[in-house]
C-alpha cells in the first residue's frame, strides 16, 4: 500500500497483527514505478495494478509497527512544532498590526493572546517530553549522552528519535542520511557541470530541527563540528555548506552514540577519525572523491532487487 498521510496505519497495523506481509511504499516511488511500466491514467484500478506488478518484481521491505513509545513522541513533538510555525504566524501578523496605517488596539490584544496561549502550550508540551524521557531509564541514560553536546536541546534530540523510531531499522549511516536528505547529489552530463547539493528528498522533520543545534555548535566552537565547518567554508566560501555539513555530521554523532550507548567525547574525533574519513561529510563531489582516490568506481546491485529468477515469472493481470 501507499502512505498516505496516517490514514493507512490502521490497516497496516490490523494486517500486521494478523501476521499478513505489509509494504508500505512512498506515494511518489509508486508514481515513478508506474510511469515506467507506462500507465499513465490515474484511476484506482490503475494504482492497484501498479502496486501489484510493483510487489511481484520487487522485494520490497516489510512494514513494521513503530515503537508506542516512540510513536508517542513523535505526536507530542510535531505538535511541538506546529505551535512553533503558528507562533511564528501569528508574530508577523501583530507586526504588520502593529505598524499598518491605522493600528487596531483590539486586534493586537487578540494577537498577544494567542501567543501567549500558544507559548503555555509549547511549555506543556516540552515538560510532556522531558517527563516521557525522565520515566524510561533507558531513554533518560541515552538522551543524556547526547546531550552533552552544546547546542543540542532535548526538542531536537526527541525529534530526530521518534522521526527514526529510535534507529530501529537503520542498518548503516548511509541509509539515515539518506531517509533525512542529506544525500549528496550531481548534477554532470558530458561537458555539464552542475552544482553539488544535498537532495532535500527525506524527512524535512530532522533537517529543520537541526538547523539551529548546527549554528550554535559551532559558535560555541564545539570539536570537531567547527572544524568540518571551516574546512568547508574554506573550499567553498559558502557558510550555508558548512552549517548543512555540520547538520548532516549532528546527526550521524547521534546516531553513532544511540547504537554505542556512548558519552559523547569532543576530542573522541581527534584520535579515531582521520582527515579522509571525515571528507565524507563534505560536499566533494563523487568525480572528485575518484580522482583522489584513484581507483576504479565499484558496480553495485541497488538493494531492492528483483526476485530469483524461479520466481520471476509476471501474472497477466487480466
Amino acid at each position: 500500500m501507499e502512505a498516505t498521510g496516517i490514514y493507512y496505519e490502521n490497516l497496516a497495523l490490523y494486517l500486521y497483527n494478523k501476521q499478513e506481509s505489509v509494504s508500505v511504499i512512498l506515494p511518489n516511488k509508486a508514481k515513478k514505478y508506474k510511469e515506467s511500466i507506462g500507465l499513465k491514467t490515474k484511476t484506482d484500478g490503475v494504482d492497484a495494478l501498479g502496486l501489484s506488478r510493483m510487489v511481484c518484481e520487487q522485494v520490497l521491505p516489510l512494514w513494521q509497527t513503530a515503537n508506542p513509545k516512540f510513536y508517542e513522541l513523535r505526536l507530542f513533538t510535531r505538535q511541538l512544532e506546529s505551535i512553533v510555525v503558528q507562533t511564528g504566524s501569528v508574530k508577523n501578523q501583530l507586526e504588520a498590526v502593529s505598524l499598518s496605517m491605522y493600528p487596531s488596539k483590539q486586534i493586537e490584544k487578540l494577537l498577544k493572546q494567542q501567543i501567549k496561549f500558544f507559548d503555555k502550550q509549547k511549555a506543556e508540551l516540552l515538560q510532556t517530553i522531558s517527563k516521557i524521557v525522565e520515566e524510561d531509564e533507558l531513554l533518560k541514560r541515552k538522551f543524556a549522552n547526547i546531550l552533552v553536546i552544546k547546542g543540542l536541546g532535548i526538542q531536537a534530540v526527541a525529534t530526530i528519535i521518534a522521526e527514526t523510531n529510535g534507529f530501529e531499522l537503520f542498518k548503516n549511516i548511509s541509509q539515515l542520511v539518506s531517509y533525512a536528505g542529506y544525500d549528496v547529489i550531481e548534477n554532470q552530463s558530458g561537458k555539464h557541470i552542475g552544482k553539488t547539493k544535498i537532495s532535500k528528498k527525506g524527512n524535512g522533520k530532522i533537517r529543520r530541527c537541526l538547523h539551529f543545534p548546527a549554528l550554535v555548535v559551532v559558535r560555541c566552537k564545539v570539536k570537531p563540528f567547527v572544524q568540518l565547518y571551516e574546512r568547508v567554508y574554506q573550499t567553498s566560501n559558502i557558510k550555508m555548506k558548512g552549517y548543512t555539513a555540520v547538520q548532516k555530521k549532528l546527526l550521524v554523532m547521534i546516531y553513532t552514540l544511540w547504537k554505542k550507548d556512548e558519552l559523547f567525547n569532543e576530542n573522541y574525533q581527534q584520535d579515531k577519525i582521520s582527515k579522509e574519513d571525515e571528507k565524507e561529510f563534505s560536499f566533494v563531489s563523487a568525480s572528485q572523491k575518484q580522482k583522489q582516490k584513484k581507483v576504479a568506481p565499484v558496480k553495485t546491485e541497488a538493494t531492492q532487487d528483483k526476485h530469483p529468477s524461479k520466481n520471476r515469472s509476471m501474472p497477466s493481470f487480466v
